[in-house]
């Protein structure tokens, strides 16, 4: 049984990594519903938590369903990460996560998220006073290193957990590398096998099908397997996995029916959620995910993304259901 402190993960939990502008509310509710063990919130700044900005305060917003549920704050100062610690704790997760692991500039530019990585003696400080600061488990989400030549991972994984950290999710590429090449999950590996590490170490990165998910399981040795961006318009992921991993099988693939249900609860949540003009226009992103692989879609995604009105989306998400009603959909990444 895989633990974070007290909170029980399953033998080999799935993880549904934070994503800005992603795993939100509504995404995370589906995420649940088809078999994530752990939610992450999308990251929050510590100077919006500071400064009271509505948006940061919003993604503080955790249902008592999708438990066990994390908050991931980011930024490099320490006297704001430790008072949004204090704001973050006041809205009750289950876990509190450092994000060090993201790489866009305007993030990493101004050394928080991924930026910290080339200043790790402040990562520890920073971490320790998060972690003296609540009495919450605190996580961290990070990468192998900035470039190829700091790839300081299983000595940094080993310092962060000597000071407190009850858990580290590692992607396996480094700050330069974006998203971009192959993850390097061998340092993973090596982070996990280190004797001295006790605490769960869980691997990201190119997790795209259940067979990879397996195999990086029996290869690496991991705690468990974070998933990014093969959720994204397909919550399904997390039991197909699971299935695999039980029966060595595949699930059905989502059918045209199951996609439109899956679309539309994610458009209901998201208007209930954000409200009408805020919900139709972050849900616009979703849709070329959800119905990814249908020929001759182009003309009803740009219906979904240009439609002004709760009522009309639901209508063209209806059509869409009627229209392609006999598409058969092969197995994602099989």
């Amino acid at each position: 049984m895989v633990k974070i402190r007290n909170i029980e993960l399953g033998d080999f939990p799935l993880l549904l990594a934070p994503m800005e502008d992603v795993s939100d509310p509504p995404f995370r509710a589906l995420c649940k519903q088809h078999g994530a063990d752990v939610m992450y919130t999308e990251f929050i700044s510590s100077e919006g938590l500071i400064r009271d900005a509505a948006k940061s305060v919003q993604k503080l917003d955790i249902f008592e369903y999708e438990r066990p549920v994390g908050i991931q704050i980011f930024g490099n100062e320490i006297e704001s990460m430790k008072r949004a610690t204090e704001i973050t704790a006041a809205a009750k997760p289950d876990i509190i996560d450092i994000n060090y692991g993201c790489p866009v500039k305007k993030v990493a530019g101004r050394g928080a998220g991924a930026g910290i990585l080339q200043d790790i003696p402040k990562m520890v400080r920073l971490t320790k006073e998060i972690v003296n600061s609540t009495s919450l488990p605190v996580t961290v989400k990070t990468r192998l290193g900035w470039d190829d030549d700091t790839k300081f991972i299983v000595d940094v994984a080993e310092r962060l957990q000597d000071i407190g950290i009850e858990a580290i999710s590692i992607h396996g590429r480094t700050r330069k590398q974006m998203y971009k090449g192959e993850a390097d999950w061998s340092l993973i590996a090596e982070v996990k096998e280190n004797p001295r590490m006790r605490i769960p170490v869980f691997g990201n990165g190119d997790v795209t099908s259940p067979e990879k998910a397996l195999e990086y399981k029996n290869r690496f040795g991991v705690d468990g397997i974070m998933i990014g961006r093969a959720s994204i318009g397909y919550p399904w992921v997390f039991n197909e996995i699971k299935h695999f991993f039980k029966t060595g099988t595949h699930l059905a693939p989502p059918t045209i029916s199951d996609r439109v249900d899956a679309a539309m609860s994610h458009f209901e949540m998201s208007v209930k959620w954000k409200g009408d003009r805020l919900g139709i226009v972050e849900m616009r992103r979703h849709y070329t995910n959800y119905f990814k692989g249908i020929p001759h879609f182009k003309e009803h995604r740009l219906a979904l993304v240009t439609l002004e009105s709760p009522d009309e989306i639901r209508a063209k998400l209806e059509e869409i259901r009627t229209l392609f009603a006999g598409f058969e959909f092969s197995a994602r990444n099989a």
